[in-house]
């Protein structure tokens, strides 16, 4: 059952989540999934218009491990993180539908396909595209979309970093005939081992991957945490005042 915290419509039943997307496969119409991190919080909360972009898909998953910590304190529920990176590969390695990935670089998407191949032969014919850098606006969305309609992909992955990419995907649904698209950020290099490489274990389930992705990429992720932090005590305060 959904619920909604700080504005956001979560599904934290992982079961739930993947009934709900064979459901929305099974009936044929195109709709999306944001996986919400602290980022998407932060600019959900101070931009209107694309905290109904994010509210507008089917719904959430929390790839936050900090929202089920202040859900715990505010509401006194207890709630779990359902990471990107774990949806892209409990999703990838069941080889149960037809995927598409589009976003990041040539060099990512090759060794994806070569490290998804691995466990799903089928994943050697699927759709892997790059899409140029330009305004989410500027995007060539019917020529994106008959590209995927033409593919017949029941999962899109979409990997272009927040807030593009569920902006990318809020504009190419009425472009696209069937789907669920996923917006996956930076999981992409994170799985293709190519690049950026997720966080330890130990430093997940402890709430310090932002200590690791700040260590990777400092510029961008301290800019990001750092904007994050500023504006956390007024969101925490709002959300409390709700209940």
């Amino acid at each position: 059952m959904e619920e909604k915290y700080f504005n956001i419509r979560y599904e934290f039943d992982h079961a739930t989540v993947h009934d709900r997307i064979s459901q929305q496969i099974d009936c044929r119409e195109p709709s999306y999934i944001c996986v919400a991190d602290g980022v998407i919080l932060n600019e959900a909360n101070r931009n209107p218009w694309y905290l109904d972009v994010i509210n507008s898909g089917m719904f959430c998953i929390c790839d936050s491990s900090y929202v089920p910590l202040y859900i715990r304190w505010i509401h006194k529920k207890n709630r779990g993180q359902y990471a990107g990176y774990d949806i892209f590969r409990d999703i990838a390695l069941s080889c149960k539908w037809r995927m598409a990935f589009i976003g990041a670089s040539s060099e990512v998407l090759d060794a994806l396909k070569k490290k998804l191949c691995q466990t799903n032969p089928e994943v050697e014919g699927m759709l892997f595209m790059e899409l140029p850098f330009m305004d989410v606006a500027d995007f060539d969305y019917k020529a994106i979309a008959d590209a995927i309609n033409e593919d017949g992909a029941d999962i899109i992955w979409v990997a272009l970093g927040a807030p593009k990419q569920e902006i990318f995907m809020h504009y190419l649904r009425p472009h696209i005939s069937k789907g669920v698209m996923i917006a996956v950020g930076a999981v992409f290099k994170f799985y293709s081992g190519l690049e950026v490489k997720r966080a330890p274990r130990w430093m997940v389930h402890h709430h310090l991957e932002f200590l690791h992705r700040i260590y990777k990429e400092p510029n961008k992720q301290l800019r990001r945490c750092s904007d994050i932090v500023y504006h956390l005590p007024r969101l925490l305060w709002r959300e409390w005042r709700a209940k």
